[in-house]
């Protein structure tokens, strides 16, 4: 695969600025630094709770936006001052954040306070529990190298039905699920046929159909909620970053160099789509009443929902885009290493070719 790509998905996007990088700070103990410089951070993804835009990134950082996405400040207190790589919220109040180190966090108060649920070190011994009871030699093998690795794995995406169920995925196939809004975690590795290990990138989620897509062209499927997958036959061997369900039940996948791919059936097959840029996919999501897509090289493509068809604005100087999502006033507010950017409506008019 993509080794630049890789190291920036892993590393800027999941930064070390503590002990994994040869500091001496426990990056699982730091709380996240409260400061002006967090408004500068690079954010990796952005979602909404209720009005409000709740958005995460390097070290920690959480912003808030209260207005749509025109001005930001910084969450009051996150426990943890690791890279954090997605967030979603089933409501005004409840959500969950994942990142590096296996970090799982929760609010309950619409992203102001984190609680840390789970970390690397915790998935890891769940795994060893999960391996030994399968009386699975190679699991447990692999396993008990999970646990001696330490926190070391990034979580990378998460799709929770609601409140109480959730499942979160990353680096060397790290996968775990809860029941009970995060409260207890069990590892889910042995329910995913994903043996060689391999990174597992994306989530999308439509009623009971749940699909991961991943490493070298990975897509797997759920068709009741998570309890049991499947493995897809890929027309793609590069890897998957992005995923998205239609509100037909259309699945959207994509990835390097722009791939990308849709399925009227379920992911039983994939048809190609046309890309007008050739850049690989960081995101995608139903927003705002359209699919909005954040590629690699600072570009924010918008498309309708019944017909695919793409159109791109340059958005951050070709920096990368991370994420987007529409604000609650209509405006698409996209994230990256550049940080926040609110797309008004005269700047969304503007295509390049």
């Amino acid at each position: 695969m993509n080794k630049m790509l890789y190291g920036w998905l892993l590393a800027a996007c999941c930064g070390l600025p503590s002990a994994f990088a040869g500091g001496s700070v426990d990056v699982l103990a730091q709380p996240a630094v409260q400061g002006p410089q967090a408004l500068h951070a690079v954010l990796q993804d952005v979602a909404r709770a209720g009005a409000r835009l709740v958005s995460v990134g390097e070290r920690g950082v959480v912003l808030l936006s209260d207005d749509n996405g025109a001005t930001w400040r910084q969450a009051k207190a996150v426990p943890v001052s690791v890279s954090l790589t997605a967030v979603q919220f089933v409501d005004e109040r409840n959500g969950w954040a994942v990142g590096h180190a296996g970090v799982v966090l929760h609010s309950e108060d619409g992203g102001e306070h984190w609680g840390l649920q789970l970390d690397g070190k915790r998935a890891a011994a769940l795994e060893v529990q999960a391996a030994e009871a399968s009386a699975d030699e190679g699991r447990l093998a692999a396993a008990q190298r999970l646990q001696a690795d330490g926190a070391d794995k990034p979580l990378l995406a998460l799709s929770f039905a609601d409140a109480r169920h959730g499942l979160v995925v990353g680096a060397y196939g790290l996968a775990m699920s809860t029941a009970d809004g995060g409260r207890s975690w069990q590892s889910a590795m042995g329910l995913l046929p994903n043996r060689r290990g391999l990174h597992l990138y994306a989530l999308a989620r439509q009623g009971a159909n749940l699909y991961v897509a991943g490493e070298q062209g990975l897509l797997l499927r759920s068709r009741d909620g998570g309890e049991h997958f499947d493995a897809l036959r890929s027309p793609y061997d590069g890897s998957y970053f992005a995923a998205a369900v239609l509100p037909d039940g259309r699945l959207l996948v994509g990835g390097l160099r722009g791939s990308l791919f849709a399925s009227d059936d379920g992911g039983d097959s994939l048809q190609a789509l046309a890309n007008p840029v050739p850049a690989s996919l960081n995101a995608m999501r139903v927003a705002g009443g359209q699919l909005l897509l954040a590629n690699q090289a600072g570009m924010l493509l918008r498309s309708g929902l019944e017909r695919f068809a793409a159109q791109p604005v340059a958005v951050s100087d070709g920096l990368p885009l991370t994420a987007a999502t529409a604000a609650a006033d209509g405006a698409i507010v996209a994230v990256g290493m550049a940080g926040a950017r609110r797309l008004e409506s005269s700047s969304l008019s503007t295509t390049t070719d």
